[in-house]
């Protein structure tokens, strides 16, 4: 009687995986899947190396930027250098692109950090509850007083109305493009788009002044300074949530529909809310965009010492504006108060950032239960 040998012949398995069992030969191509591998420390000393090169070359060359550069250079060398010796040619590609993406990562956040680290170094001893909550008004060349109250209120209005008016019809626009935009009507608006998006800040202002002020006879106010700003806002609005509402499924769309539900309908209960984080992400984008202009609000806003709370009469503050004032009143005490308001402005910034990352975490769809 001929008994069928049913057992797996492959290399470590079967037989061979028993005979492996008991001390008998392995396969050796199943050892290199998991040999010739670096440890995970050894990215992390490489780089603890590149630190105390920094600091080396800092003390050496006395120049940060030149000592970080090398730095970098001799991290992504040594690195590859190390998996190309210990790991295969493949591995020592894939440390090597790893690597010059981290160091360059590194190398554009650096100036970053070190521009928010000298802001804060300078402003933050003159950041104090009396200098967030008085003006300028009646404060000398030479006193050591006065603060950027009424700055705070003239830039949050003169933003908040710009984006009042930008966002509504920025989104308009994005839901035509997307959703209804065919033919040459649609062309023409991406046209506009694209060309508003690299206007200057000053040709805005000159723009704004020569409609709102010469021709239409108003005044400087920080309307006049919103209109300015909503025309720099409106192009990132459109863009960013034009590609927002690319990225909704067209199953969503179609799914919607084929319940009989009309198509605006569909946009306004099914596409916006799913597109709701990435819109308020764009959206903060542009504020942070316009937030700090100042040619613009030189021309349209006019600078004042005192509060004024009315943004459709008269000359009224800013920050960009104070900052601006302040660094060229040219005494000690002018340039501490122009260095804390400009870290008001970054932590205006930061907050409304924070406000509307929790804010799209809040409205956005639930993925499941």
């Amino acid at each position: 009687m001929t008994v069928l040998d049913t057992g797996d012949k492959r290399p470590g398995i079967g037989t061979d995986t028993a005979e492996a069992g008991r001390g008998g030969p392995a396969d050796p191509r199943a050892a290199s899947l998991t040999r010739r591998t670096l440890p995970r420390q050894v990215p992390w000393a490489i780089a603890g190396g590149g630190v105390l090169l920094t600091i080396v070359f800092k003390l050496t060359l006395d120049n940060w930027a030149l000592a970080v550069f090398l730095a970098g250079v001799i991290f992504i060398v040594a690195l590859s250098a190390v998996s190309w010796r210990f790991e295969d040619a493949r591995r020592a590609r894939d440390r090597f692109a790893t690597s010059l993406i981290s160091t360059t990562f590194v190398l554009a956040v650096l100036p970053l950090v070190s521009l928010l680290g000298y802001t804060i170094q300078r402003g933050v001893d003159k950041l104090t509850p009396y200098f967030l909550s008085h003006s300028m008004r009646g404060v000398g060349a030479r006193d050591d007083t006065g603060g950027v109250y009424h700055a705070i209120i003239g830039t949050l209005e003169q933003v908040g109305l710009a984006t009042l008016i930008a966002v509504p019809i920025g989104l308009l626009t994005a839901i035509y493009l997307v959703e209804y935009g065919r033919g040459r009507l649609a062309k023409t608006v991406t046209f506009f788009v694209d060309v508003m998006t690299g206007l200057p800040s000053i040709v805005a202002g000159l723009f704004i002044y020569a409609f709102w002020i010469l021709m239409l006879g108003f005044e400087a106010s920080g309307f006049a300074g919103s209109l300015a700003l909503m025309i720099l806002m409106l192009p990132t609005v459109v863009r960013s949530a034009e590609e927002m509402l690319k990225l909704v499924p067209n199953e969503l769309r179609e799914a919607s529909l084929a319940l009989g539900i009309p198509k605006w309908r569909t946009v306004l209960k099914v596409v916006l809310p799913t597109a709701f984080g990435g819109i308020v992400t764009g959206v903060m984008l542009s504020i942070a965009r316009v937030i700090g202009e100042t040619a613009p609000l030189l021309l349209l806003v006019g600078l004042t010492q005192s509060i004024n709370t009315d943004p459709f009469s008269g000359w009224q503050s800013a920050l960009p504006l104070y900052v601006f004032d302040q660094n060229h009143a040219g005494n000690k005490f002018a340039e501490e108060r122009a260095w804390a308001a400009a870290l008001t402005l970054i932590l205006i910034v930061m907050i409304l950032n924070l406000a509307a990352r929790l804010i799209a975490r809040w409205k956005a769809p639930k993925a499941g239960r």
